[in-house]
């Protein structure tokens, strides 16, 4: 089953079991956020991709210089192992990271969770790819990929178990849209996917399409 199926099928169980209100809510910040254009300053096919030095889940820091030296970067951005679909796709990618490594290419995954949050998003779904710490999304932010979460969702999240504020520290409620970039070894993006909407991530068979066309 691919990504898309996967994310549509945990939708479906989703919209059956919540009450229609804050599935109204939920859905009005999403349109909220599309409209804000937020994606038109967001980093595009054939730019740049701005370097980065980060921790990972042991605290070891990662750069992308450093990445490219070995090949093209595949960098995924997730807003944090409390959201399913955040889930749902880096297992998916895990499943195909062998392909993707075989394509000389290194995968790595970008959140604004503190270090230890990574560590168990890490363990929880047995990745073995870099999990990097964004610390208050600042990365993110240079890029164009942060929005902050509405207040009137703040409560909604909360009745889910889900208090975004510690998982990200600092009361920080600062999170980074669906956006996956492949980055050839020049730095150069091959591909950019953005998206405003989070049930929704780029399949990684996609992204092993743009990697054989290095």
């Amino acid at each position: 089953m691919a990504l898309t199926e996967k994310l549509n099928e945990f939708k479906k169980g989703f919209t059956e079991n919540v009450p229609q209100d804050i599935q109204g809510l939920m859905q009005q910040a999403t349109q909220n956020l599309a409209d804000s254009g937020i994606v038109l300053n967001t980093p595009k096919k054939g730019d740049k991709l701005a370097e980065f030095s980060l921790i990972n889940a042991q605290g070891t820091d990662v750069s992308l210089s450093s990445l490219l030296e070995n090949g093209p970067v595949v960098v995924t951005f997730y807003r944090g192992g409390w959201c399913p679909y955040c889930n749902l796709a880096l297992r998916e990618y895990q499943a195909s990271l062998e392909e993707i490594k075989a394509l000389g290419a290194t995968l790595v995954a970008i959140t604004p969770e503190l270090a230890d949050a990574s560590l168990s998003t890490t363990e929880k779904n047995e990745l073995q790819f870099e999990v990097l710490t964004d610390t208050n999304a600042q990365y993110a932010k240079d890029l164009g990929l942060v929005f902050t979460l509405p207040e009137e969702l703040r409560p909604v999240y909360l009745s889910f178990g889900i208090a975004v504020e510690e998982h990200n520290g600092a009361n920080q409620f600062d999170l980074p849209l669906a956006a996956t970039f492949v980055v050839a070894q020049d730095g150069t993006i091959a591909s950019a996917f953005v998206e405003v909407d989070y049930t929704l991530r780029q399949e990684p068979s996609e992204v092993i399409k743009v990697l054989k066309s290095l």
